[in-house]
């Protein structure tokens, strides 16, 4: 890192908006060798103080609710395409007033929202159905879209291809931090399983779950299976990952509070792993720290606790060159997907600030939160 973290309030996120627009950069050398369209997943990534860079390389975004679909037509102002597992009678009319591209999780909804879609006045709102090709290489169910009895997607099955009037398009996700051989083997169950009705469309849309913009990923074979699938079905392809936008763009430098010893070392930091990144929990990971070793490695190894009073709020284990100190600040790396969009106020801990680093502005906080932002989610 070649800025002062010392300027930063501790906690805060802060995305480097140089590694931001790398990353872009990538993903929009893969539009203009393909023609695909690469979507914005907000799921994964939702800074919109960001969007203006964002915009200038991709299409739009990809929405799973009305707040999203919101924030991506004010903040972004391209095209928002939703999908959701099911969609509700309240918020629907406005959800549409957002979208450009709605893609329904079965037959049912599809039949009663159709009518309702397509008389939109002044707007041309194309249609999806979500399948699910029953076929996942993911290892951790929590995050496999495929998993045994998903809600997720229209199996074989229950496919009605006499129900097809009116949808434009046909959408799949069944990838998580993946390469594009595992796109390549997907794609060949979806072709056997709904080949013939992907020549009736005029979109594919391939989901997320694309690890496009990590150092060892196969762009070769991504552009192979887009061009295969433009060429055998006349379709555009669209592309909406979340993660692969944010991928090691962003970091969370926290403070160490205090040390203690149970055996072993134990460092409390004002920052939570329930709170602040949750995924490390769920997934769960050992988030990286810049100058930390594994256990063991180096001089001085602690156990890295947050602030809540969650027993298993445990970061993970680290060692250091240095005894650690109160004072002290640990920057994580990788911190900007999953952690903003994912975040919450458990124990009325506070929620880290944003900042944004970029050339012309340096260190920029975004925003910072307080008591309001806590008291104002309850009642």
């Amino acid at each position: 890192m070649d800025f002062d973290i010392t300027q930063l309030p501790s906690p805060s996120y802060i995305v480097d908006e140089r590694l931001l627009k790398r990353n872009l950069e990538v993903l929009d050398s893969v539009q203009q060798r393909t023609g695909a369209n690469i979507l914005l997943a907000l799921k994964g990534y939702s800074m919109w103080s960001t969007f203006p860079l964002v915009g200038k390389y991709l299409k739009g975004v990809t929405s799973s609710s009305l707040f999203e679909a919101r924030l991506g037509y004010e903040k972004m102002g391209k095209e928002v395409h939703a999908y959701a597992p099911a969609y509700s009678d309240y918020e629907i009319d406005e959800l549409l007033g957002y979208v450009d591209h709605i893609v329904f999780n079965s037959f049912d909804q599809l039949k009663k929202f159709k009518d309702k879609v397509k008389n939109v006045e002044g707007k041309n709102i194309e249609i999806g159905l979500r399948v699910n090709p029953e076929y996942s290489e993911i290892e951790t169910p929590l995050y496999d879209p495929c998993y045994a009895h998903s809600r997720l997607g229209i199996t074989l099955a229950n496919f009605k291809p006499e129900e097809l009037e009116g949808v434009d398009g046909i959408h799949f996700h069944s990838m998580c931090e993946q390469n594009s051989d595992t796109l390549e083997r997907t794609i060949k169950v979806v072709e056997e399983k709904f080949g013939e009705y992907i020549h009736k469309m005029k979109w594919l849309n391939l989901g997320g779950g694309h690890h496009i913009t990590r150092p060892d990923y196969d762009i070769e074979t991504l552009v192979r299976v887009i061009n295969h699938l433009k060429e055998t079905y006349n379709v555009e392809v669209y592309l909406e990952p979340g993660e692969a936008i944010a991928l090691n763009t962003g970091y969370l430098v926290a403070t160490v509070l205090d040390i203690v010893n149970n055996g072993m070392d134990i460092a409390i930091l004002d920052t939570s792993a329930e709170c602040h990144m949750p995924d490390v929990l769920a997934m769960p990971y050992r988030p990286q720290i810049i100058g930390a070793g594994q256990s063991g490695e180096k001089a001085h190894t602690y156990r890295l606790g947050g602030m809540t009073c969650l027993a298993g709020d445990v970061i993970g284990d680290y060692s250091f060159e240095k005894p650690l100190q109160a004072g002290d600040k640990l920057v994580f790396t990788d911190m900007a997907h999953y952690t903003m969009v994912k975040n919450h106020m458990f124990n009325g801990v506070n929620l880290p600030s944003i900042a944004t680093y970029n050339e012309e502005e340096g260190i920029k906080v975004v925003r910072q939160f307080n008591y309001e932002d806590y008291a104002n989610r309850l009642s």
